[in-house]
C-alpha cells in the first residue's frame, strides 16, 4: 500500500487537497450559515500602556543580554592571541558584521615597549581595516531582505574602507590629541569626532553621518597606543548610546592584549639574542676527534627560547668535555641562568673534576641561584688514547651512540637527578669509544612533543640513525654535518614546542703507535733526559726536522717544572695533524710570561715557547698543571 506524503507539519494528504478545493459550493454556502448562527467571541481587551511599557522593557533586557553576550565572545576573541597581529586581527573579525560594517585600527608607530618613553613625533599607522563585502549580485537584490543583502561576507584585510590615511601625525593640542587624551568612545557626529575624524582619515575623507561611527581611542597599561574607528552602513540601525560601551570593552581589551603582546615579544626577542650569544660561536678541533652542532629555537607558537645549551670544552692530555643541558622553563630568566650554568661547567673542566663532581658542583650552583632553579645535564669525557668515555648524567636524555657498521643504541647511563635539587649523588660510568663511532648528544625538544613521549622519540631517534649510517655502507661512517641535518628532518609541524640544541661527535681516537709517554723524576737531569727522548720518538715518527727547536722547548718547559715540582714530572707526546707536547706536575701555580731584564740570567723559556710554538697554553688541574705546545707536523 503506497503511502501519501506529507509535509512538515502533518497537514492533510497532498492527494486530497484537489479534492478539498472542488467541493461543491452548496457545501460552503451551508458552511457559512452553520457559522453565523455561532455567537462571535468576545473582543480582546486593550493591553493598555502597563503592558506595554512591560514588553519595552523585555525587549530592552533581551538587547542588553545579547549585547553582553556579544562583548563576552569578542574580547575572548581578542584574548586568544598572542602576538600583534593576532590581537589586531580578533578584534577586527569579532566586530565585522555583528557589531559594525567596517572598522579602521590605528597604532602608534612605532608602539612603545613598557617604561620606554614614546618617541615624537605621535604617529598612528593604519594596521589593519576590515569591511563587509557582498556579492556582485548586490544591486539586483537590493530591494531584498536585510538577511540577503548580508549574506555573501567576504573580508578583506587589504581593501580600504572609505579609503583612509596610512599614516597620520596626531597634531599636540588638536582635535584628534584631545579625543585621544579623553579615552572615551565618541560618536562620529559628535563636535570632537567632527574635527578629529579629519586629521586621523585625511583631509576630503568622512563617514556617514548620523549615529553610524564611532572613534574609540586605545589606551594601553601606561599611555594612549592607537585608535579604532567602527562604521556602519546606512542601511543598518545607527549606533546606539549603549553601543559606546560596547565599543569602551573592545578597545581596552584590544589595548591591553597589545601592550601584553609588545612587552612579550620583546621578552622572547631579549631571551632568543640572549641564549644565542651565549652559546659557543664555533667548536673547538680537538685532537682524536671530530664535532658538529645544531641549535633550533622553539616554534613561533610558543615564543620564549627555554634554556638549552651545548659546549665542547679542550681538556689537559687531548681529552675534550662535551657538555649538552637544558634549564626548565621558557623565558629571558632561564636563558640567563642557562649562561651561568654554562659558564660554571667550562671553570669546573678546566680543573679537570670528573664528571660527577662536575655535576655536583653545578647542582650547587644552583641551588645558589634559587630554589627554583632547575635543570637537566649530560656531561662526558673523552679520552682520543684511552679510547674510552666517562659519562655523568643530571636527569637528561641518554646519548645515542652510532657504531661504524651501522648500530644505533641508546647508552646505558644512571639518570640521576636533575641539577637544583639538591642533597643526591650523581654517578659516572666509562664507556668504549671507538674509532669511527658517532656519539650523539641532545636536548628534549628533539624526542619530545605534544604527539609522542619523550622514550618513543628516542627510539624514532635510534632509528633514524641506524637507517641513515645503512645508506652509506658499514665500512664508512655518515658525514657528520650531513647526519645532524638528517636528524632534525625527523622533526613534524608539532615537533618544535621546545628549542633543540644537539651535539655529535665522531671518534678518531689516536693510535698507541702515535703516543709517546715518560715518567720524569724532579732532578736537575730531568732536562737532559727528555731531550733525548723526545728527539728518539721524533726519529721514530720521521720528524727529525723539528728536533732542534722540540728538544729547545722541552728543556725550557721541564725546566721549569723540576723547578716547582715534588713528585715525578710527567712528559708525553701526541703525533696527530700537529706534533703536541705536555708537561706535567704536581705545582698548581701556572706560568706567566714575562720580558727579562738583559741582566736577568733566566726568565727567557716561555717567551721562546711563544715564539716558536704554533700554539701554547697552560691548564690548572686539581693534581696540579700541565703546560702545552703544539708544532706543525712538518715531516709527515
Amino acid at each position: 500500500m503506497t503511502e501519501h506524503p506529507t509535509s512538515h507539519e502533518g497537514r492533510q494528504p497532498l492527494a486530497a487537497r484537489p479534492q478539498e478545493r472542488t467541493r461543491p459550493r452548496q457545501q460552503d454556502a451551508a458552511a457559512a450559515a452553520a457559522a453565523a448562527a455561532v455567537p462571535a467571541p468576545a473582543a480582546a481587551p486593550n493591553p493598555g500602556p502597563g503592558a506595554a511599557a512591560v514588553a519595552d522593557a523585555q525587549a530592552a533586557t533581551r538587547r542588553e543580554g545579547d549585547r553582553l553576550r556579544f562583548v563576552g565572545a569578542a574580547t575572548r576573541r581578542i584574548a586568544r592571541g598572542i602576538d600583534l597581529d593576532e590581537i589586531v586581527l580578533g578584534l577586527c573579525r569579532a566586530s565585522v558584521p555583528t557589531f559594525s560594517d567596517a572598522i579602521l585600527v590605528y597604532l602608534r608607530d612605532p608602539l612603545p615597549v613598557g617604561d620606554e618613553r614614546p618617541v615624537s613625533p605621535f604617529v598612528l599607522r593604519l594596521r589593519r581595516s576590515d569591511r563587509l563585502r557582498v556579492s556582485d549580485e548586490e544591486g539586483a537584490e537590493a530591494a531584498g531582505s536585510e538577511t540577503e543583502r548580508l549574506r555573501p561576507l567576504i573580508l578583506d584585510p587589504q581593501a580600504d574602507l572609505m579609503p583612509a590615511a596610512e599614516l597620520c601625525e596626531v597634531q599636540a593640542g588638536g582635535a584628534l590629541a584631545e579625543v585621544l587624551r579623553g579615552v572615551r568612545p565618541v560618536f562620529g557626529d559628535s563636535a570632537a569626532a567632527r574635527a578629529a575624524l579629519p586629521e586621523l582619515l585625511g583631509p576630503g575623507r568622512s563617514v556617514p553621518t548620523g549615529h553610524r561611527a564611532i572613534l574609540a581611542p586605545l589606551r594601553g597599561r601606561r599611555r594612549v597606543i592607537g585608535a579604532a574607528v567602527f562604521v556602519r552602513g546606512i542601511e543598518r540601525t545607527p549606533f546606539e548610546a549603549s553601543d559606546l560601551l560596547v565599543a569602551a570593552q573592545l578597545a581596552t581589551h584590544t589595548a591591553l592584549g597589545i601592550d601584553k603582546a609588545v612587552l612579550y615579544g620583546r621578552e622572547a626577542y631579549i631571551a632568543d639574542e640572549l641564549q644565542r650569544t651565549m652559546l659557543p660561536d664555533s667548536l673547538p678541533q680537538p685532537t682524536g676527534v671530530r664535532l658538529a652542532s645544531r641549535y633550533l629555537p622553539a616554534a613561533e607558537t610558543a615564543r620564549v627560547g627555554g634554556g638549552d645549551w651545548y659546549d665542547a670544552i679542550p681538556l689537559p692530555g687531548s681529552r675534550v668535555a662535551l657538555v649538552v643541558g637544558d634549564v626548565m622553563g621558557h623565558s629571558m630568566t632561564s636563558a640567563a641562568i642557562m649562561g651561568q650554568l654554562r659558564t660554571t661547567a667550562q671553570t669546573l673542566a678546566q680543573l679537570d673534576l670528573p664528571p660527577q663532581e662536575v655535576l655536583h658542583h653545578l647542582d650547587e650552583q644552583a641551588q645558589r641561584l634559587g630554589s627554583d632553579r632547575m635543570a637537566t645535564c649530560l656531561y662526558a669525557v673523552y679520552d682520543p688514547v684511552a679510547h674510552r668515555i666517562t659519562i655523568a648524567n643530571a636527569g637528561h636524555p641518554p646519548p645515542v651512540l652510532l657504531q661504524l657498521g651501522g648500530r644505533a643504541e641508546v647508552l646505558r647511563v644512571p639518570p640521576g637527578a636533575p641539577i637544583g635539587v639538591g642533597g643526591v649523588d650523581f654517578e659516572a660510568v666509562e664507556l668504549d669509544a671507538p674509532a669511527g663511532a658517532t656519539l650523539l648528544l641532545y636536548t628534549d625538544g628533539l624526542v619530545e612533543s605534544r604527539l609522542r613521549d619523550v622514550w618513543t622519540g628516542i627510539e624514532q631517534l635510534r632509528e633514524r640513525l641506524a637507517a641513515t649510517a645503512q645508506l652509506t655502507g658499514p665500512d664508512h661512517a655518515p658525514p657528520l654535518e650531513a647526519l645532524c641535518d638528517d636528524v632534525l628532518d625527523m622533526l613534524g609541524p608539532g615537533d618544535r614546542d621546545d628549542d633543540i640544541a644537539l651535539l655529535a661527535a665522531r671518534f678518531d681516537g689516536i693510535a698507541p703507535s702515535d703516543v709517546a709517554y715518560w715518567y720524569l723524576e724532579p732532578e736537575d737531569a730531568a732536562p737532559g733526559r727528555a731531550r733525548r727522548l723526545a728527539r728518539r720518538a721524533l726519529g721514530r715518527w720521521g720528524l727529525d726536522d723539528l728536533a732542534d727547536e722540540v728538544e729547545l722547548l722541552v728543556s725550557e718547559v721541564v725546566t721549569n717544572a723540576v723547578r716547582y715540582a715534588e713528585r715525578p714530572v710527567t712528559l708525553r707526546l701526541l703525533r696527530t695533524d700537529v706534533l703536541r707536547c705536555e708537561v706535567g706536575d704536581d705545582s698548581p701555580q701556572l706560568p706567566r710570561q714575562r720580558r727579562a731584564r738583559e741582566t736577568d740570567e733566566g726568565g727567557r723559556g716561555l717567551f721562546l715557547v711563544n715564539r716558536l710554538a704554533r700554539r701554547w697554553g697552560a691548564t690548572r688541574l686539581s693534581t696540579g698543571k700541565v703546560v702545552w705546545f703544539e708544532m706543525a707536523a712538518r715531516g709527515q
